[in-house]
């Protein structure tokens, strides 16, 4: 029988993945709290266990050496590993597993939200609303716009089927092409300087890397409409948030729409909190019924692979 630590909320509240790993034989270790563990946290529960199945909680080198000899995999509840040592782990025979696709439509509606959302103020008016005013704000419609796509990967994909059905004129930057967008939605592959140029609405998709950290600055910001909208689902460290929060300010962008933030939850005082052409929400673009139990599953069923002695089919390398 093989120790599982689950630290993922979802995960922990999931019936059909505790059931996959009870009846592999497995037993299930539930720790969760309010927030993702630390790596001090961390480095108290994982010694002894074999797998973990991790929200974004620290699994750092110290925390993959602490669970060594026993620890055969870290399974992320999700599609990111910026929280997980990844080279670490494979130095030491561990594998990383992902949840690809799992939250990809519940990601993408959630784009969607935040767009309609700054083009008609919808926060702001039904706040005003509730407060006795019936004054209206003149919005924008999407229909005729042109949605600028940084990566058109699985969730990047799904946002320009669904532009392509609202009516958008669709320009996109990926180091790779997918030649099956162009054909079916009209979409136009473009260097990333003109997506910025042509976009009314750009959302960003891509992962973090040396190459797209802060793609949002100073300079790209300075190539974009005065009346653009920009929504983050992906990542904060994609964004310089003081060039933004200075950009929203002074009017050299309309409006920002973002699930994620460089630091987590941000600070009481982060400044773009101030604005009243920022939306913001608490990193819940995964955070639906449906993606939930998908990417629980998925994690389950790596975990099991793996203390098989399988291959797990969503592997991270480094």
């Amino acid at each position: 029988m093989a120790k599982i630590l689950v630290t993922a909320r979802s995960v922990a509240a999931n019936s059909e993945s505790k059931v996959i790993l009870e009846s592999a034989g497995h037993e299930v270790i539930t720790h969760v709290g309010d927030h993702a563990l630390s790596e001090a946290e961390m480095l108290r529960l994982v010694p002894g266990v074999d797998a973990v199945i991790a929200g974004l909680d620290e699994i750092t080198a110290k925390v993959i050496a602490a669970g060594s000899p026993s620890l055969k995999i870290v399974a992320r509840n999700g599609a990111g590993y910026n929280n997980v040592d990844v080279e670490a782990a494979n130095r030491l025979g561990i594998a990383v597993t992902l949840a690809p696709g799992a939250n990809t439509i519940s990601v993408c509606e959630l784009v969607f939200g935040l767009m309609l959302s700054l083009a008609r103020q919808i926060p702001g008016q039904d706040a005003k609303v509730h407060q006795g005013s019936w004054k209206r704000v003149l919005g924008y419609e999407l229909y005729g716009k042109a949605l600028g796509v940084l990566g058109t990967g699985n969730i990047g994909s799904e946002v320009i089927k669904r532009a392509h059905a609202f009516g958008m004129t669709i320009v996109a930057f990926d180091i790779v092409q997918r030649i099956e967008l162009y054909q079916q939605f009209c979409m136009r592959y473009l260097t990333r300087d003109d997506v910025f140029r042509q976009a009314d609405f750009l959302t960003l998709h891509m992962p973090l890397t040396v190459d797209t950290s802060n793609i949002i600055n100073a300079g790209s910001l300075g190539m974009m409409k005065k009346t653009a909208f920009i929504i983050n689902t992906a990542r904060g460290e994609l964004v310089d948030e003081i060039h933004l929060f200075n950009a929203l300010k002074s009017g050299e962008i309309a409006g920002y729409g973002t699930d994620t933030f460089s630091q987590e939850p941000p600070a009481a005082d982060n400044a773009l909190l101030t604005l009243p052409n920022v939306i913001a929400t608490p990193h819940c673009g995964a955070y639906t019924k449906e993606a939930v139990a998908r990417c629980s599953v998925t994690a389950a069923q790596e975990v099991v692979r793996v203390l098989r002695g399988q291959v797990p089919l969503y592997a991270v390398k480094k």
